[in-house]
């Protein structure tokens, strides 16, 4: 009896220090890959690129990727916690032709009031590619950490299906039907904001962003209506084919779900069956390219014509042109509000039919990183939208710093807490 206690003793102890050893290994091993801290700063994954595109990534020093390391540990050390890996929100842009001083400034519009991190996809011809590359990297040296900190970026190739290319390229402005294929070139992605070179973010794009979150289960993309008045609108007048709603969607700014729109099947007036979005695409262009007048935001009234559950509308707030203030104002969001995203479509960043909008592009495109955003762009900026009276547009400049001033209180506190 007194052998078989004994051997139950022995190996009750043989299991404790078997137990004791095997958590110890654990432990340290856990300590070596920073178990008590961050597990170190995984910058986010880039999509592949199509041929010819240019792979930039953001800043290349490594010093910059451990400052922000060591930033994102002393917020945890400082918290309690663990740094959780947030996914960054992505942001698309096409610029062909003239539009590379424009795409900059809008970038720089993002960034400046940006909260979570931007993927950035930008889609250029390839002549313009080393021309981009040279003037973001020359901005990039003076604009502080805490800035560049804040998005990554990658260059494309423009890229239309090998048939028709041609005339994909040339449906409307420069390469401007490039949108329609994001879903089918970002193919990693779930989700993209797609801007046109000519906006300017007056507030996060995290706010638009959010949009994502009020889609129902049908809903795949989000865009503001091309009129909020049909006396003066374009497309229940003039349009020779079907469009959205009352008065018709204006494409310059869009949230895509390309996720729902990859697997979609849309109704149309063409088959009796649904067709995927790459099915959908030049079908829908070879039947209306003699009635289409403004491209590709056309065909997109068509699908969600045919498809209006898929779509959600966000106030013009979001998306206000010129059209909201050049013959009164009809913008009732912007007006209780302010605006959020300026879209300065008709080139009037870069004339004097509406010097307003033309002030706003300035005052961004002037503005220093670093420097006193109140006393360096919304006073300036003030002072000159003060001369800008004589045009409706102008007598409603309140309306385009409300919503910036509110913007740029926060930027001293983003600033001093990224430095």
């Amino acid at each position: 009896m007194r052998r078989y206690i004994r051997a139950l003793m022995l190996c009750t102890v043989f299991a404790v220090f078997s137990g004791v050893y095997v958590y110890s290994k654990l432990f340290y091993s856990d300590l070596s890959l920073g178990g008590n801290g961050p597990r170190g700063f995984i910058p986010p994954r880039v999509p592949g690129i199509r041929r010819g595109a240019v792979d930039k990534t953001g800043p290349q020093s490594p010093h910059w990727y451990n400052r922000y390391i060591m930033r994102q540990r002393g917020q945890v050390e400082a918290g309690g916690g663990s740094v959780q890996s947030e996914a960054p929100m992505h942001l698309a842009v096409v610029a062909c032709g003239e539009r590379l001083e424009e795409t900059l400034t809008m970038i720089k519009s993002a960034v400046l009031f940006s909260i979570k991190h931007l993927q950035l996809h930008i889609f250029a011809e390839d002549q313009l590619h080393t021309s981009f590359m040279e003037a973001v990297s020359s901005n990039l040296q003076s604009w502080p950490g805490f800035i560049r900190s804040r998005f990554n970026y990658t260059v494309y190739s423009i890229s239309f299906p090998s048939e028709n290319a041609a005339e994909w390229k040339k449906l409307f402005k420069p390469c401007a039907s490039q949108r329609l294929f994001l879903p089918l070139i970002l193919k990693d992605i779930d989700s993209v904001v797609y801007v046109d070179s000519d906006i300017l973010f007056l507030q996060p794009v995290d706010r638009l962003w959010a949009f994502l979150t009020r889609f129902n289960s049908s809903q795949l993309a989000a865009m503001a209506p091309e009129h909020e008045e049909p006396r003066i609108a374009w497309y229940n007048r003039f349009a020779r084919h079907p469009y959205y709603g009352k008065t018709g969607i204006n494409s310059g700014v869009m949230l895509m779900n390309m996720t729902r729109m990859r697997s979609m099947f849309f109704k149309n007036d063409m088959t009796s069956v649904g067709l995927r979005w790459e099915e959908l695409l030049m079908p829908l262009l070879q039947k209306y390219k003699l009635n289409i007048t403004w491209g590709d935001q056309d065909l997109l009234n068509i699908i969600f014509h045919h498809n209006p559950e898929c779509l959600l509308e966000f106030p013009c707030m979001w998306n206000y042109r010129p059209d909201h203030c050049i013959y009164g104002s009809n913008c009732a969001s912007a007006e209780e509000d302010g605006i959020n995203i300026l879209h300065g479509n008709r080139g009037v960043y870069h004339d004097h039919k509406q010097p307003a909008f033309r002030a706003v592009y300035e005052a961004i495109r002037k503005y220093p990183f670093g420097a006193d955003p109140v006393t360096s762009l919304l006073d300036p900026l003030e002072e000159q939208l003060l001369t800008t009276t004589h045009t409706y547009c102008g007598k409603s400049h309140p309306l385009l710093t409300k919503r910036l001033a509110h913007s740029l209180a926060n930027i001293n506190r983003k600033s001093s807490a990224g430095r």
